[in-house]
């Protein structure tokens, strides 16, 4: 009885705290990542030889720091340069580059697939660059980065539990706070696995049905 008062009265409201914390860092640094990544990858594959060196920088860093320590230096180190972010800031935006920089990658990928013959055939048609990308080869990049993309975002979910070490408490942050006030880390750890689970199962299930609208007649891929 005295188990299910706790996590009646203690237990659930906190971690139901914790994860619509976690949603809300989750949600934009998707949006931010995915966005930042289909720019970085159309500046890689077709910016000029300074745009693309800046791009490939700014992937071979956020790639290669982990996300951790990016973390700490977006929130304890730009207070020396003058600049001091939220605990929620700082992680949307480490979230957001770190996700970018892996996103750009897979669409980069896919930009590689599209046969070079299509860009040659728009600009015989009198579509510029821009517009060729825009049009006609990015639409069909993005169907085939989705599985990838997909996955990134899978692993967002999973990342956003380094945000309380920013102090930005989160699912995991409310459950590291029970753990420690109540010693019971196995009870509340398994919950808090649950809930990101719950999480992981959401987001694929609505991935999957992206991928499926997206997906051209006669080209569907199944599932196994």
């Amino acid at each position: 009885m005295t188990e299910l008062l706790y996590i009646q009265q203690e237990m659930l409201p906190a971690l139901l705290r914790g994860l619509w914390v976690s949603v809300k860092l989750i949600v934009p640094s998707a949006f931010g990542g995915l966005l930042l990544g289909v720019l970085v990858a159309c500046l890689r594959v077709y910016g000029n030889s300074f745009v693309r060196t800046v791009a490939r920088t700014y992937v071979v860093l956020f790639r290669g720091i982990p996300l951790l320590v990016q973390l700490f230096i977006w929130y304890f180190g730009l207070p020396h340069l003058g600049v001091y972010l939220s605990p929620y800031a700082a992680s949307v935006v480490g979230f957001t580059m770190c996700s970018g920089a892996y996103h750009s990658e897979y669409i980069r990928g896919a930009l590689l697939s599209i046969r070079s013959g299509q860009m040659h055939a728009a600009q015989a048609l009198g579509f510029s660059t821009r517009q060729t990308v825009w049009s006609i080869i990015l639409p069909q990049a993005i169907r085939r980065a989705l599985p990838g993309c997909g996955n990134e975002i899978i692993y967002l979910i999973k990342y956003s539990s380094l945000a309380y070490m920013v102090t930005c408490i989160e699912l995991t942050g409310e459950g590291k706070i029970l753990a420690s006030h109540s010693f019971k880390y196995t009870e509340v750890f398994l919950v808090v696995g649950i809930f990101y689970l719950f999480m992981v199962s959401i987001a694929g299930r609505i991935l999957a049905q992206v991928e499926d609208s997206l997906s051209v007649p006669g080209f569907e891929r199944h599932r196994l």
